[in-house]
């Protein structure tokens, strides 16, 4: 077997104070393939840093073969000073490269190699820095989060490029997928060290908990020596007798082993608000369309969303996601069709690009907006708690947000939105820069979130995982909504994703999901009928009105002991409850119809 290319071992490094590896290691072969995975803030970016050369640990050893070539990819590309994306790319290679590589990477990203940097969006930057990497193609690529603000065709694109190349790769990444297609090598960097286990990242899971478990167990037994050793000098020892002498040392010992032992990180918690229940119908599009002068981006499209639904958004960027999304949230009004939103909405919104995040406050005015409480599920909780909760130390409750990694933004982000009221949710690429860790928590917190979930996403695992059905770009501006998660929408569509499926007769059993509507109320000669036009003026005094009686059935119902001491009231107030939700879901989509029909007849 061949010397690997790069070794690092017994790296040891101090940020602050705190040591951020004691004794890590890493080495790479030649075309091997190795994923890095850990908690944010465990270190992972920086130890690839010093894999290239960018950072220079305290302490340790680095060898790379002589010749070995190494390009990295950084989290967030810096690509000022340059006239045009192709100067970029270009500039990373080196005198035995083929130039025209750079070009064809670009061709392939769907860049021109002509643009100016400064004006390249989030997705555009990460794929320019992607040509810049594989251009060189390099002995070893270093890749930190590749996929982040990638649509899912790069994604594939990149994943069979990758699966090509000659070059050994070592991967950060939070898309479960992507690593399972990739990896075959694990490195898992934990309490500053690091464990190498020679499979894919698959089997990762099951093996870190069962490492978990064991040093829990060990621990444990620590703990109870100690109890037993401080027993024994509480109750006197004789310092003259050399057999005490070196049982006191080793107590010292012990206790200095417990007290510089790094235990698990603890995990992301997250605390429910109180919110109150929306309407049954929470969002009705009707025919909705937008064209921005070059094509359609939305045309004719109709869905109507239910309390409940997981719905997500997917589809190559630029196809319009984020129009479809403030259409139906009603921050974008449609150039034809209409849009209403249900009764009693409590909307919040996770921006995952942070913007609205300012870098200068501090990380705890960005958690209160200013102040030391938050409100979280009715109750108050001191920053530092809920900081806490989010796996922030309480000696960061200063530090400017501008100078947290990604992931750590992304946990700010997430707190903030969490600590408001709210029954619609609202999830723009919230996977990014997350650790694997907090997104099973967050897809824990959808699967239990009682009000309306829509994300856009770009991670398929994500998506399986938290969406019961999908609507997907097709191409010219039309949309089309799937049952289930991303794995159901593949099957259904019979192409990938990059791919426009095969033309399909038009069947009652179309892929289209298509929610049962009543009869609409018909016009006549074009304007409402007064039966219609009186029931929109009452049906909102009628909606109140049963609202109320819920709440109040609802009380009652939630009286101590009303089963057990009074079986007859309960009963009666079980049954008038659902009946009044019963009334209240015809009401409110009586009235949705209604209004609907109306703004039709005042645009016509």
């Amino acid at each position: 077997m061949a010397p690997p290319l790069l070794i690092l071992r017994d790296i040891n490094l101090t940020f602050g104070g705190t040591p951020l590896f004691e004794g890590a290691e890493l080495s790479v072969s030649e075309g091997e393939r190795l994923c890095l995975v850990g908690r944010n803030g465990s270190g992972k970016t920086t130890l690839l840093k010093i894999a290239a050369g960018i950072v220079e640990p305290d302490d340790g050893e680095i060898f790379i073969q002589p010749g070995t070539t190494i390009r990295y990819l950084p989290q967030e590309p810096v690509m000022l000073g340059y006239k045009t994306s192709l100067s970029y790319v270009e500039e990373g290679l080196t005198a035995g490269d083929n130039r025209y590589r750079a070009q064809y990477l670009l061709d392939q990203l769907s860049l021109t190699g002509k643009e100016d940097p400064a004006t390249l969006s989030g997705g555009e930057t990460r794929r320019c820095a992607l040509a810049r990497a594989l251009a060189a193609e390099p002995d070893i690529l270093l890749l930190d989060e590749p996929t982040n603000h990638l649509d899912l065709p790069v994604i594939e694109w990149l994943e069979k490029e990758l699966s090509t190349t000659r070059s050994a790769i070592a991967i950060i990444s939070h898309d479960r997928r992507f690593l399972e297609k990739l990896s075959r090598t694990t490195i898992w960097l934990a309490q500053g060290t690091t464990r190498r286990l020679d499979k894919n990242f698959s089997k990762f899971e099951g093996w870190r908990d069962g490492i978990v478990e064991q040093e829990k167990t060990e621990r444990h037994k620590l703990d109870r020596k100690l109890v037993a050793e401080t027993e024994w000098l509480r109750k006197g020892v004789t310092a003259r007798r050399k057999r005490n002498q070196g049982r006191l040392r080793a107590l010292f010992a012990l206790r200095k082993l417990r007290r510089d032992q790094r235990g698990p990180t603890g995990q992301v918690n997250f605390t429910k608000t109180d919110n109150a229940q929306s309407g049954k119908i929470v969002i009705e599009a009707k025919s909705i369309s937008k064209d921005f002068g070059n094509g359609p981006i939305i045309q004719s499209f109709s869905i109507k969303i239910q309390r409940g639904d997981r719905l997500g958004i997917v589809g190559p960027n630029g196809a319009g996601k984020t129009t479809l999304l403030n259409m139906l949230t009603g921050k974008l009004s449609p150039d034809k069709g209409v849009t209403r939103l249900g009764t009693n909405l409590q909307m919040v919104t996770l921006d995952q690009k942070r913007e609205m995040l300012d870098p200068n406050s501090t990380l705890a005015n960005a958690l209160t907006g200013g102040g030391e409480i938050v409100s979280v599920g009715g109750q108050n909780k001191h920053v530092i708690g809920y900081m806490k909760d989010f796996l922030f130390n309480p000696e960061q409750a200063q530090t400017p947000v501008g100078v947290l990694s990604g992931g750590e933004r992304g946990r700010v982000m997430l707190a903030r939105a969490l600590a408001h009221p709210s029954n619609l949710l609202i999830l723009d690429e919230p996977t990014n820069d997350l650790d694997l860790e907090t997104l099973d928590l967050l897809q824990e917190m959808i699967a239990e979130y009682p009000g309306t979930v829509i994300l856009v996403s770009h991670d398929r695992d994500f998506l399986d995982r938290t969406v019961t059905s999908i609507i997907c770009a097709e191409g010219n501006g039309e949309w089309i909504e799937y049952a289930g998660g991303f794995s159901d929408m593949i099957s259904q569509r019979g192409a990938p994703l990059e791919e426009h499926p095969a033309p399909k007769k038009k069947s009652p059993a179309s892929n289209k999901v298509k929610s049962h509507t009543p009869a609409k109320p018909t016009p006549s000669k074009g304007k409402l009928s007064y039966k219609d036009k009186h029931a929109l003026e009452t049906l909102p005094k009628t909606i109140k009105q049963l609202q109320a009686d819920i709440d109040k059935q609802q009380a009652i119902l939630n009286e101590p002991n009303l089963f057990a001491g009074n079986p007859a009231k309960f009963e009666l107030a079980a049954q008038a409850l659902n009946k009044a939700q019963s009334d209240f879901a015809d009401a409110e989509e009586k009235w949705l119809e209604l209004e609907i029909l109306r703004e039709e007849l005042e645009g016509a």
